[in-house]
């Protein structure tokens, strides 16, 4: 890990958590409204540095997570310094200020990833398309796929896609082809019912339900493949949570898996289950179908079986595609695009967490944000740290906007339901749902830096 870039990238992460909360600032001064604190990281445990200009506390937290903008009623110390019908409190503002004044935060975040990919593009000239050529760099001699189909796959070949998947990424192709491997212990249950029914017509003198004795003689039906693996984009790239409708073989039914593999009959060595045999019959390999471009001429895979390691035996190399910016016209149009596809992007993570479909050991923060943003500079370049704070800025402006009490999001639910039924909330209320959700955010940030940690401790990234 370099210092300089994980020090960058601490810079980085910072400016948008001031960028938020000048964006608040900035709009209730706007009104008029008079702030007593801007405060970075969050008041909890020590304060590292305090200072005052005018009536304004300037304070900095030993927990940098977040930052939070005061306004003179929100504190005991000056809430009586006003009077209660003074325009210069927050609450006596009209509702569409308020709202303004909430959500500015939000639109500065916004604003400055539009700026900062703008920027990057300026300065490089380029913009990735996110997406990857994926070249073969070379075939291990004593690989699975020059042992089993040699000359199949050659160095320098273009992987197009797997399973009618576009492969535009090294770890789409990988998943696709470790969740291919043969014999990895799992059977698909549509399949062993169709085996286990064609096992009983072959042995008609066999019960489902029934312990069948060792020393019986099965006729066996012939070994098919399994169905080649379909998954979707998301799941593909990580995003989404993979599921398969498979079961696991006990160590019985690897054990006889193995002994009755290409036979048509069998004695049994021990006891067993028509059930048992099924399932033993239906863990094979999928089968790949790979597209490559070698030469500028397209070659078609079929069947390509995947050794029981997970692996083919190559070396991959991803070259990333980037488009040029070298005129203002491209630089806005591509910024724009690259700025809506990253915000497209980070609402389909958003919802496959609320949904379940990335479970909650994925959710990464702070820490986990500043090492990797530290490795892509260090690995990738300025361009790509800088866009990946572009991201994140957009995300924290995507979060920030849920309607949960303690994020501005909240602020503005209780601002709607305020101007639907027509009179201020009961303060007292909306301040003691604001706790009780506050106490859920800092929970949920310390199992977010728990993961965080886990995932270094482990290697994760």
């Amino acid at each position: 890990m370099n210092p300089t870039n994980l020090l960058i990238m601490i810079i980085l992460i910072s400016l948008l958590v001031l960028v938020h909360e000048w964006g608040h600032y900035m709009a209730a001064r706007m009104f008029g409204v008079k702030v007593s604190k801007f405060g970075f990281g969050m008041p909890i445990g020590p304060t590292l540095y305090k200072t005052k200009k005018g009536d304004l506390e300037i304070l900095v937290h030993a927990c940098l997570l977040g930052g939070y903008v005061s306004f003179l009623e929100d504190d005991e110390e000056t809430k009586d310094m006003l009077p209660l019908d003074s325009k210069e409190r927050f609450r006596n503002q009209e509702v569409w200020k308020q709202a303004i004044i909430v959500s500015a935060g939000v639109i500065m975040n916004v604003v400055f990833a539009y700026f900062l990919i703008i920027f990057a593009s300026s300065v490089f000239h380029k913009l990735p398309e996110g997406k990857n050529e994926v070249i073969v760099d070379s075939v291990l001699k004593d690989g699975y796929i020059n042992k089993t189909r040699p000359n199949e796959i050659m160095p320098n070949d273009k992987i197009l896609s797997v399973n009618g998947l576009e492969i535009n990424s090294t770890y789409k192709f990988i998943f696709l082809v470790q969740k291919s491997k043969s014999d990895d212990g799992r059977a698909d249950k549509a399949i062993v019912e169709k085996n286990l029914e064609t096992l009983l017509k072959l042995n008609p003198s066999l019960d489902k339900n029934s312990t069948i004795p060792s020393g019986t003689k099965i006729n066996l039906p012939e070994t098919k493949k399994e169905n080649k693996l379909i998954v979707n984009d998301f799941v593909a790239m990580g995003i989404e949570k993979y599921q398969d409708n498979e079961v696991e073989l006990t160590s019985d039914e690897i054990k006889l898996r193995d002994e009755i593999r290409g036979r048509r009959t069998y004695v049994l060595t021990e006891e067993s289950s028509a059930l048992a045999i099924a399932t033993a019959l239906s863990d094979t390999y999928k089968p790949l179908d790979i597209t490559l471009e070698r030469n500028g001429k397209i070659v078609e895979l079929t069947d390509v079986k995947v050794a029981p390691d997970g692996t083919l035996g190559v070396k991959l190399t991803a070259n990333e595609i980037f488009v040029e910016t070298k005129t203002p016209r491209d630089i806005l149009y591509y910024s724009t695009r690259y700025m809506i596809k990253s915000t497209q992007l980070m609402y389909v993570g958003l919802w496959q967490l609320i949904t379940g479909k990335i479970p909650a050991s994925e959710m990464h923060g702070i820490i986990a944000i500043t090492k990797i943003g530290s490795d892509i500079i260090q690995h990738r370049g300025m361009l790509n740290g800088l866009l990946l704070t572009a991201i994140i800025s957009i995300d924290l402006a995507i979060i920030n906007l849920l309607p949960i009490p303690a994020l501005d999001g909240g602020h503005l639910m209780f601002l709607a339901v305020e101007k639907i039924i027509g009179r201020p909330l009961n303060e007292k209320v909306v301040e003691n749902i604001s706790k009780f959700f506050f106490a859920l955010l800092i929970v949920l940030m310390i199992l977010v830096v728990f993961n965080d940690i886990f995932a270094l401790i482990t290697k994760k990234f």
